[in-house]
This record gives structure tokens, sequence and C-alpha cells, in this order.
């Protein structure tokens, strides 16, 4: 039988983001409370700010763009305070938001405004380069690329959002109504194992029930006000808000609760521990390279943690060695969650109380929440309900389990059924006291630092270098790196083989020609192994659970460059 969650189910308001976040009657916090502040520059925006700013720019885009219910939005550009104003304007306007990685090339960004059908897009001057050309082979005109943030164009072409506003006031622009358990407020892409990236359809109503659930998880631990200063709880931000992770954990739950959120363009260990200290930060989320550098890393003595109270690590599981020697080195706690993109994403955490009791658990399943573990056959058959406590591939059900893949009625139909249960392709138990626990993944996807890698994609790039002729690429840990990492298993082609060129040497090109075409993330990290043949099932389908356990028999690390060897 499914499981339900422990929590007191949570009333979900019927309402769109806009107004559940500005349009409420039980917000505690004044209008003049500061949420997002950049925490290199000190710019800030209060809640008022933040409002005004956004309805000023979605009646820009209906004024000046005439933006009509659907048109979507695209980001390509770092974290910074000016987001959340275009964001939730995009949202007022009745349109959708689609993130990307400000790492991406031409050719990836390219793909998702294409595959989103983005008609604008948001970027800062230092990816203009690759936002301008990404946008002309998309098909989007110049003038509908727009900056945030406090450079300006020095060539004075490109408008800064702050000009985007109905500026005649000729005509008067309404919010646009909206279904919201229908109408999609954010379309987010997430590697599948087909190596095409999919859009994952998120509704206002699964932003909303997220917001709710995750708040119900905190307890109430952190607030607007009180403490020393009566300013409340600080929460420190590196996480990229073009990640679900960031997006809702960080940039919605702040603005609903009305924390004071320090804002980091990108993560840097210096500069977070800095900042811990002189703003006396008292919460982080945080992904385990960070965990392992703050348990490892020299620099970390140099700072004072005693405002810290909490830390919530997702991504991946922490084990109890590295929780504990990061407690003893800057006596503060770490609890663990568990999210995906296609549920909005948090649908697990771990109970202050309970940081230490159940470290390696990804905590509770969260209000208004249904699970249940399903058999993976490999003979083709249907799964079957395991039996409480039994290891299973993890199904949930609730509010916040996205509506599809966008264009994509395949992939929906492969992990979302009818009756609302989405296959999540990990693998874990629940034990008795209602703790759950991930121990493996059924898909094939890497995850780098929290970003996904999806082989294939790598492959597909691999087989075109001329020294390939075929190619499967796998996760492996790295120690060095503190996450998994890509490796590739390669047969040198017969024109590779008649050169004299070394074949570490081979390898080093190999991976210094993918890192010209891929994302930071996407990186051969793991090196180049040289291999006779790759193992293949009868169908063609790549074998790479025996690849997975070669590598683990033969001890291959992170930048492994091998010789010729036999599977």
């Amino acid at each position: 039988m499914p499981v339900s969650s422990r929590y007191p189910p949570e009333d979900i308001p019927d309402v769109d983001i806009w107004t559940f976040l500005f349009e409420r009657k039980d917000r505690a916090f004044p209008d003049d409370k500061v949420i997002y502040q950049d925490a290199d520059t000190h710019r800030s925006l209060t809640f008022q700010q933040i409002r005004d700013g956004a309805l000023s720019f979605g009646q820009g885009l209906k004024a000046i763009f005439d933006w009509k219910k659907g048109d979507v939005l695209a980001l390509f550009t770092p974290n910074s305070i000016d987001t959340p104003v275009v964001m939730w304007g995009t949202h007022w306007a009745g349109g959708v938001v689609s993130p990307s990685n400000p790492a991406y090339t031409t050719e990836e960004l390219a793909f998702q405004l294409k595959n989103s059908g983005a008609k604008a897009l948001i970027t800062q001057v230092p990816q203009l380069p690759v936002a301008a050309a990404a946008a002309k082979e998309a098909g989007i005109p110049e003038d509908r690329i727009i900056l945030i943030g406090d450079e300006r164009d020095p060539q004075a072409r490109i408008k800064h959002f702050t000009s985007i506003r109905n500026i005649s006031g000729a005509t008067r622009f309404r919010k646009t109504k909206i279904n919201p358990s229908r109408d999609l407020s954010f379309l987010v892409y997430s590697s599948g194992t087909t190596g095409v990236p999919k859009g994952v359809m998120l509704s206002h109503r699964n932003i909303v029930a997220n917001v709710l659930q995750l708040a119900a998880g905190e307890a109430e631990n952190l607030k607007w006000n009180g403490g020393a200063d009566d300013k409340g709880d600080r929460v420190l931000a590196f996480l990229p808000f073009f990640h679900i992770y960031g997006l809702n954990c960080l940039v919605h739950q702040t603005m609903y609760q009305g924390y004071h959120l320090y804002v980091m363009t990108k993560f840097d260990l210096e500069k977070w521990c800095s900042h811990v200290q002189n703003y006396r930060i008292t919460f982080s989320y945080v992904v385990p390279p960070v965990v392992l550098l703050l348990g490892k890393h020299p620099i970390v003595s140099n700072y004072d943690f005693s405002s810290l109270r909490m830390m919530n690590s997702g991504a991946a599981p922490l084990t109890q060695e590295l929780v504990e020697a990061v407690y003893s080195r800057i006596r503060c706690g770490i609890k663990q969650g568990y999210g995906l993109s296609e549920t909005s994403p948090t649908t697990h955490t771990q109970p202050w109380e309970e940081w230490r009791t159940t470290i390696g658990s990804v905590g509770k399943l969260l209000p208004n929440m249904d699970a249940k573990y399903m058999t993976m056959p490999e003979d083709g058959s249907d799964p079957t309900e395991v039996a409480p406590g039994q290891v299973g591939e993890l199904y949930m059900r609730g509010p916040n389990v996205f509506l599809g893949y966008h264009n994509n009625p395949a992939a929906t139909a492969d992990c979302l059924s009818s009756d609302g249960w989405f296959r999540t392709g990990d693998v874990g138990y629940q034990d008795e006291q209602g703790n759950f626990y991930i121990t493996d993944r059924v898909k094939e996807l890497i995850k780098y630092k929290g970003f996904q890698v999806a082989p294939a994609e790598l492959e597909g790039i691999l087989v075109d270098n001329e020294a390939v002729d075929d190619v499967a690429v796998i996760g492996i840990e790295s120690e060095a790196h503190g996450t998994e990492v890509p490796l590739a298993y390669v047969v040198r082609s017969a024109q590779s083989l008649s050169t004299s060129t070394p074949a570490p040497q081979v390898a080093t090109d190999i991976v210094k020609w993918l890192d010209a075409k891929v994302a930071y993330h996407k990186k051969l990290r793991g090196g180049v192994w040289f291999v006779d043949e790759i193992p293949k099932s009868a169908s063609g389908k790549i074998l790479r659970r025996l690849l997975k356990k070669k590598a683990k028999e033969e001890g291959v690390g992170a930048g492994a460059v091998g010789p010729r060897a036999k599977l």
C-alpha cells in the first residue's frame, strides 16, 4: 500500500504565484522589509521594491512586446537580485519563465530557446556575446534581448529591464488571468537519458504547493524577525537560480517567508566563509562538494561561523563521517533533503532536530504527498509494489508533481501515470519512523555537483571526433571533486591507431576537444580510458553496469588516461 506523509495536510490556495506572493492577506512582514541583497555590492531590494519593479516590467512586456498568455521569457544569467523582478513581472503578464545555465555554449542555449519557443531573452553584459549569437540562431530579434544587473550595454543597443515599461500610460493593462493548475509558471530543462534536454512543465500550483510544503518541513525554525537585532534569519544563497533547487528553495521561499537573502553570483569558498562571518548568516542551502570543502579546506579555520544555526544539503547523500567532521569544525549541523525538477523540487527534508540521529536519510515525506516503492523488472514485465521497508524504485504523487515534459508525450508517459504517480528513477526505502533513504539510481544520469549530465549527449558529441570509433560515458565517484564526474570509455578509430601519437596524448586531446563544445559541468573530469570494444546488449544498448563494475575493479580514477584493455 502507498504511504502518505506524516505531516498534517496543507491547505493549498487555488491561486497563481503573483496572487500568492503579492496579494496575500496573511503577510506578517512589512513592505520595507529587505528580501534580497547582493552580497558583494550591497545593493538591496525590499518587498515593495520587488513588487513595484515586477509590476512595471510586466506592464512593459504587454506595452512594448504585446506579451500574450503562455509566451516564454528565457533567462541566461548568473544569480542576480534582479532575477525575481523580471520573473514575477513575466508571471503578472501571463508568461512562462524558462531559466538556463549561464555556462551554456551558443549551441546549447540555442537549443533551449528553440525548444521552449522563447519570445525574449534576459541576460547580463558578460553573457551577451553568447546570448546574442544563440538568440540569432533561434530567431529572437535583438530588440528582445534584455539586460539585468548593474552593467549596461556599452554600445547602448541592448535595453536594460528598467526601460521595459508602459512609458506612455495611454493604455491600462490588467494582470493576465491564470488557471493555477493548468497554466505553466516555469519551463525548466532537465537532461534525460536520451541525451536531449527535456522541458519540465511546472504549473503555478506546483510552485505554490511546494513553497507551503517546504515551509511545513522547516517547521517555523526560520523567521523573518527576532534574534539579537530583531531582523530575523539571514540566508546565504549561492545555489544557481536557474536550477529548481535555488529557484524555489531560495527565491520563492524567502519571498514568501520574508527572510533576508544575501545573494552570491556564484560559489567561492573564501567569499562564502567571509559572508557568513560578516553578515552573521544563520542558514544556508549547500551541496555535497561544498560540505566536503567545509570539512577539509584549511581556509575554513580562519572564519567565525558562530551565527550559523543550520545548513541543508541536497543532490546526493552525505556520509556520517563527513557530517560529523564538519560539525566538529564549525559547530553547525547539516540536515539533508531530496527533490527533483519534476517535483518543484522538494519532496523530503530532515526535521531540524533529527539532523544528527538519521544521518544518511533524506528525511520525511512532505505534506500532501504519497509514495510507494515498485520493483524494477529487467524482463519487460510490469512493475509491482514491494512491501513496506523493502528496496524499490520510488514513485510519488502530490500537488507539486509536474504536468509533463514539453512537447514530449512519450517521455511523459514513461514516467507519469494518468492518476498522477511520478516514477522518479531513484531507488530507496522507508524505515519504521518514516525516514526515507535513497540508495541508488535507476536512471543513467551523472550528477556533477547537483547538475545533470546525460551520458548519451556526450557520446553523441564524442563520436564526431576523428580519434573515436565508439564510446560510452559513465559516472564515477571522484574523491578529488567530491562528486560524480563523467568518464569516457573510448574505442580508438583506425586512423587514430595508425598515428604515432602516444595514447595519453590522444586521450588528453579528446578531453580538450570536448571541453570546447560543452558547458562547464559536462566536461570529462573522469578522463578517457581506451578499450577494444564497448559492451552492448543484443538490441545495441550500452551495458553501462559492466563498465561501472570494470571501473570499480580497476580503480579508474578522475583524470584517468588509460591504455587499450579488453573487457
